[in-house]
């Protein structure tokens, strides 16, 4: 999401889901809402490392699982919620949101994910709010190429319905 726009930029594709806000040329750029992101463990591994919940204090003590290197999200979450200017974090890599949530089930480490891939398994047990009542919201926009186009009218109709369904009003 934060690096979609380099897609739309080089014509690979016709529209994309960012974090940016600022339009390229020849785009427009429709708000979309905002994520939100919690950091979540399963419970063994929460008791072991992190029984009083994440501080920062003790968000050394254990590994997080990203999507990739460029993926900052967990450090920021973290610097957010404990008012921190700098957080290196220890890092495992699974480029794959679901895959992410998977390895965090196992055991593999500590995460920061999307509350609605989370809420089902805190839900029935299975992870564990790290910091409850702290999320990380992600304003996310969309970008299409500004042309006539029914395709794209319909692709951005049914991407702003479902976005004001799932996500937080856009801030």
């Amino acid at each position: 999401q934060d690096f979609t726009q380099e897609w739309l930029r080089s014509g690979q594709v016709l529209g994309c889901v960012t974090t940016l806000k600022s339009a390229l040329r020849g785009c427009k750029v429709v708000p979309l809402g905002a994520m939100r992101y919690v950091a979540v463990a399963a419970p063994d591994l929460a008791r072991r490392y992190l029984p009083q919940g994440l501080t920062a204090h003790n968000f050394r003590d254990v590994a997080f699982v990203a999507f990739n290197r460029k993926d900052d999200l967990q450090a920021e979450f973290v610097a957010r919620t404990f008012g921190l200017k700098r957080v290196a974090l220890h890092q495992l890599f699974v480029p794959s949101s679901e895959g992410q949530v998977r390895a965090v089930v196992a055991g593999w480490g500590a995460s920061v994910v999307p509350e609605a891939l989370a809420r089902p398994l805190l839900d029935d047990g299975r992870l564990v709010d790290l910091a409850a009542g702290h999320t990380l919201p992600v304003q996310l926009y969309w970008h299409c190429w500004n042309l006539e186009s029914e395709v794209l009218d319909a692709m951005t109709e049914a991407l702003t319905s479902a976005a004001s369904r799932a996500l937080a009003t856009p801030f």
